[in-house]
């Protein structure tokens, strides 16, 4: 993947949900290409400010993308980017607060969407789901092309809802826009908690001498993806032509056990307390997740570096750097 540094210097740049694990660390990439201004607007809801990148041009704004004098003062600055990373956050979560996943993945798109239109950005980049778009029918691993419609949470239904409407903008203004569908992100930077990820939960829990809850057999497969590599395909999405009006999935291309991953855990933390099991959560269909990530290669030279063990080493140092931070934020 070639140095995009050149195009993005001296840029302005909206992150919305910048504050949170994939976004942070895409603020902090583009701070070191040398954008002029990374604004940051994310309302802390699901993410921490003491996580956030500290860099003279990165510029937080605490505020909501359903505020219009919020996206009134973030599009005042004209960006010539805007990546839509905020979103509610996840399958259990939406199905806990339909309406508000419906209210945040929805309207709060559609209003960003509007803002971009109206000052003409240069690409529109937005966060869509790749273990959410896919149905039990979509061949594995999955192509871009092979999306559902028989889904099973709000989450899913509101991510493909985005897509649709960034489409919609394409269609009618010509808006540049990107998707890319995030397979299982995992890295640095994601704070645990009751609606967070298996990974930082299960890291939290074990250095807290927990057993480690599995729902289901442990043989279930996800397509565990670094931050660092989405971070990567994200920053081609948002200069690449031949990108404009695409899906991409942005995914490791393989896929690992649940059962492999904690044991992983418990031996990089000495978690003595081993394995619980218990039964899977009834939205939970998919036993097995793989993606296919020969478009995105073969369109953005995207092709994912990260070794999974590796990657969760970084995870476990980035806890112990940040245990007093994470110990206080953590909500369960």
């Amino acid at each position: 993947m070639r140095d995009y540094s050149a195009d993005y210097k001296g840029s302005t740049i909206l992150v919305t949900g910048g504050a949170g694990a994939v976004g942070g660390n895409l603020c902090r990439k583009l701070s070191e290409m040398g954008a002029e201004k990374v604004i940051i607007l994310d309302d802390l809801s699901s993410s921490y400010e003491w996580n956030i990148p500290k860099a003279d041009n990165v510029n937080f704004i605490e505020g909501d993308i359903l505020d219009d004098e919020m996206l009134k003062r973030v599009f005042k600055e004209q960006p010539d980017y805007v990546f839509h990373l905020a979103a509610h956050f996840a399958n259990q979560n939406s199905v806990d607060n339909p309406e508000k996943d419906l209210n945040v993945n929805g309207l709060g798109i559609l209003k960003v969407l509007q803002y971009a239109q109206l000052v003409d950005v240069e690409r529109f980049v937005y966060s869509s789901s790749g273990c959410g778009v896919y149905g039990l029918e979509s061949k594995m691993p999955f192509e871009e092309h092979d999306v559902s419609i028989n889904l099973h949470t709000p989450y899913q239904v509101t991510k493909l809802l985005g897509e649709l409407y960034t489409n919609y903008f394409q269609n009618l203004y010509d808006l540049p826009i990107v998707n890319a569908r995030f397979f299982n992100s995992y890295g640095p930077g994601e704070v645990p908690g009751r609606y967070r990820n298996v990974i930082p939960n299960f890291f939290y829990w074990a250095m807290n001498g927990i057993p480690l809850p599995i729902t289901g057999e442990g043989a279930e497969t996800r397509d565990w993806t670094y931050v660092g590599d989405i971070v990567n395909g994200l920053v081609a999405m948002g200069v690449e032509e031949k990108a404009i009006g695409e899906a991409f999935n942005l995914g490791s291309g393989k896929d690992h056990q649940v059962i492999e991953m904690a044991n992983i855990v418990n031996d990089l933390t000495g978690n003595e307390a081993g394995i619980i099991y218990k039964e899977r959560r009834n939205w939970d269909v998919k036993t097995k997740l793989l993606s296919c990530v020969d478009k995105a290669n073969n369109t953005l030279d995207y092709e994912p570096q990260m070794k999974f063990k590796d990657g969760l080493e970084h995870v476990h140092n980035w806890f112990e750097n940040n245990w007093d931070n994470i110990q206080k934020s953590a909500e369960f």
